[in-house]
């Protein structure tokens, strides 16, 4: 006992003269011990649920939710009203007109109108000028309150669906007639066409003044005809072309598909499955434009059922034809299945070979 009480008081002794005793290292803190720690110190919120990764594609294809809902107008007083109110706050028209009996190729362009603008136009309305009496005016499907759910849906803003007697009251007589583009093809076969086309759209462009307008790359020859005229007559609007939907079958999404009976519908993909082929053929180094044309016309003859109206490989821009394709064309094909008419088309674009090093 002496001797600790001896050692103890000489620890004292040399602490005070300044002398430092040897401590122990401290150990080192573990992650787990020091995020134990910073717990206590911080207060506890509740824990969150974990969101989902968005992809920056998703991001800018992301639709905003409707600011307002839809509204019918039937009148072009009632809608040009309207939309006054609506452009006083400088918002952006798109317009996507629309013969009714809405299918999901139509609903693509009402989607595309909404991703470039804030207010949507969309117009119902079955045009007789661009029929003839011998067409299937009368027949054409219509559902306008099946049109009304689906536009509702996709957060249209007006959708305008006037009667014959709005657009054409008693002694209209003024049309657009766009000539060359609109000569062949659809012009060919069915004359007048065109021109009611173009003259129902002018109208429509002068109603609503759109800053754009989303059309189909399916009616090409019309795509076509509308550009012209909006170059033609300095029309300040830019017009939207989209690519063809398909059904599963490869069929173009077209309201005329109801006509069709289950065979006459196998009958029909036909004439992808010729389109196809003939990309293909000038994939694989033919560029002659009647070898082309030929493939889609040997699988649309072999069915029993299809009456071939034309298929034709020419200028995209022009719509002149072409006896080869040297860098770009458009192959476009309309066939009859007993009173049912379809249109197709694919773009035949010659890919450029990578020069080697």
């Amino acid at each position: 006992m002496a001797t600790k009480k001896k050692t103890s008081s000489k620890r004292r002794a040399a602490t005070r003269k300044g002398e430092k005793t040897k401590k122990k290292p401290a150990k080192k803190a573990t992650k787990k011990q020091v995020r134990k720690s910073r717990s206590r110190l911080m207060p506890k919120i509740k824990s969150q649920p974990r969101r989902k990764a968005v992809s920056k594609s998703a991001k800018k294809t992301a639709l905003k939710k409707p600011t307002r809902p839809m509204k019918l107008i039937r009148t072009i007083r009632d809608l040009k009203k309207y939309l006054g109110q609506i452009r006083s706050r400088r918002q952006r028209v798109a317009l996507v007109p629309t013969m009714g009996y809405l299918h999901e190729g139509h609903l693509s362009l009402v989607r595309e109108a909404r991703r470039l603008a804030t207010v949507v136009v969309a117009s119902v309305f079955v045009n007789p000028t661009q029929f003839s009496p011998s067409e299937d005016l009368d027949r054409y499907p219509r559902d306008l309150s099946g049109d009304k759910r689906k536009l509702k849906q996709e957060g249209v803003t007006i959708m305008f669906a006037p009667d014959t007697a709005e657009i054409y009251p008693e002694g209209f007589q003024t049309y657009v007639d766009v000539t060359e583009v609109t000569r062949d093809y659809c012009g060919a076969t069915r004359p007048g066409h065109f021109r009611g086309v173009t003259s129902i759209v002018n109208k429509l462009f002068n109603i609503i003044k759109p800053d754009l307008a989303v059309f189909g790359q399916k009616d090409y020859q019309q795509l076509v005809a509308i550009r012209q005229m909006v170059r033609d007559l300095s029309m300040e609007v830019d017009v939207v072309g989209m690519p063809t939907l398909r059904e599963e079958d490869g069929l173009a999404m077209s309201s005329r598909n109801a006509f069709l009976s289950p065979s006459q519908r196998q009958q029909a993909t036909a004439t992808f499955r010729g389109l196809r082929k003939a990309k293909r053929l000038l994939d694989s180094g033919e560029r002659d434009s009647a070898e082309l044309a030929a493939v889609v016309l040997d699988l649309l003859r072999e069915e029993q059922d299809i009456r071939v109206e034309y298929v034709s490989v020419c200028d995209p821009e022009t719509l002149e034809r072409i006896p080869e394709v040297e860098s770009s064309a458009v192959l476009l094909v309309a066939i009859r299945i007993s009173d049912t008419r379809l249109i197709d088309n694919i773009r035949l674009d010659v890919r450029k070979s990578r020069s080697r090093r």
